[in-house]
């Protein structure tokens, strides 16, 4: 192509276009100056690794990892311990391979729309989303300086909150009267939410029990994920919070402030290196006792000031209202979920109707909620939950 613009195209797009087949060279090159080299390692591993040697195959990144990782970590094996069996993968490890398919899930794109904190969040709030990155962030950090598996704990991490509803842990409170065992975001994510990915067991696991009120992991990168998860959120709730105005850095406490400091850096940093360094010198996934009751008590500020105020209450309660009534209408006609619908219809007010309800509920972004709120069941705006309006992004 010439890069001479056609009628109607602007000169940056021609150039744009001309380049869509790459550069000529020994293979195709993304840039016409590249001049980076790498020499791929060959033959077998060493009996002592180099570790900034990459070899080339999943086997051999599995002998490595074997070499390099701390006793107690969890090792890759193959297509690894999955519900269905299938062939392994020629370059990714299981553990990778699972980090992949929750990365291209449908359940974790949602989480772009679903409730953090804040319903319909401001452009610099987190969502459930950006929340799982940073968790991800924090329990690849921990892993990382103890040789665990950093896959295997990304995975988890990752796919920790897909189970969640939308409006935030109130999902929980709306969706449970509906199942006999109750609605609890970790359990429905591993059995249900990401149940089609075919994952590991470790990875199921670690989602299925990363809550502190579910039984411990069975892998120290589960428990790494659990001690992550709190920690990410508490600092970046905090963080939201001061931004809106709703709290001031004043009102943490003195043992927060003086051991971790105001901003959102130093708290990780602080509990990171805390974490890690309990972790090496125990053997245990844990920490100190004056870290670990700073971290205590930062989560009984948030929930004073954040979770529990007024408002939060009051946005909780019409949470509630909205979805348990979605429900209801789902599970009286069930043929107007998609998948049922396809799938050859369902007599509606059965069993197998409330949880097909419950699943296609549970599934919604806020906004996608609200306009069916709005749309189906003439939900006055009133009752709706507090936030930037679903129709005009205002």
């Amino acid at each position: 192509m010439s890069g001479v613009p056609k009628s109607g195209e602007t000169e940056r797009s021609a150039r744009w276009a001309a380049t869509m087949a790459g550069y000529s060279g020994p293979v195709r090159l993304a840039h016409a100056d590249s001049h980076a080299r790498i020499a791929p390692p060959r033959g077998p591993v060493p009996a002592d690794p180099d570790p900034f040697t990459v070899p080339r195959g999943r086997e051999e990144r599995e002998e490595l990892e074997d070499a390099l990782l701390a006793p107690g970590a969890t090792r890759p094996a193959g297509a690894g311990n999955r519900q269905e069996a299938e062939p392994p993968d020629e370059w990714r490890t299981c553990f990778e391979r699972d980090r992949d398919r929750i990365l291209h899930a449908t359940s974790f794109r949602r989480l772009a729309g679903k409730t953090q904190v804040f319903v319909f969040p401001q452009d610099h709030q987190r969502t459930r989303l950006t929340h799982a990155l940073e968790v991800a962030q924090v329990a690849a950090a921990i892993a990382r300086a103890c040789r665990l598996n950093v896959a295997l704990t990304e995975a988890i991490a990752l796919g920790h909150d897909c189970g969640h509803g939308p409006g935030g842990h109130m999902s929980e409170d709306a969706l449970g009267i509906f199942l006999p065992d109750g609605f609890d975001h970790a359990v429905w994510g591993a059995d249900v939410s990401v149940a089609g990915l075919n994952l590991c067991a470790e990875t199921l696991d670690g989602i299925r029990n990363h809550s502190w009120s579910r039984p411990a992991p069975a892998t120290p990168e589960g428990e790494v994920v659990s001690w992550a998860d709190r920690i990410a959120y508490l600092c970046h709730d905090w963080e939201d919070a001061v931004s809106a105005g709703i709290v001031t850095p004043t009102l943490l406490p003195d043992v927060v402030l003086g051991l971790c400091g105001e901003s959102r850096s130093r708290q990780l940093r602080t509990f990171i290196a805390g974490t890690v360094d309990a972790t090496l010198r125990t053997g245990r996934v844990g920490m100190d006792e004056e870290l670990a009751e700073a971290l205590a008590a930062f989560r009984r500020c948030n929930y004073e000031h954040i979770y529990l105020r007024p408002a939060s209450v009051t946005q909780g309660a019409s949470v509630v209202a909205m979805l348990r009534a979605l429900v209801a209408h789902f599970t009286d006609q069930p043929n107007l979920i998609p998948g049922v619908r396809t799938g050859g219809g369902l007599a509606g007010g059965t069993d197998h109707a409330v949880f097909e309800a419950v699943a296609y509920v549970a599934g919604m972004t806020d906004r996608f909620a609200v306009g069916i709120a709005v749309s189906d069941l003439g939900w006055d705006r009133d009752r709706l939950p507090r936030g930037v309006d679903y129709l005009t992004g205002r």
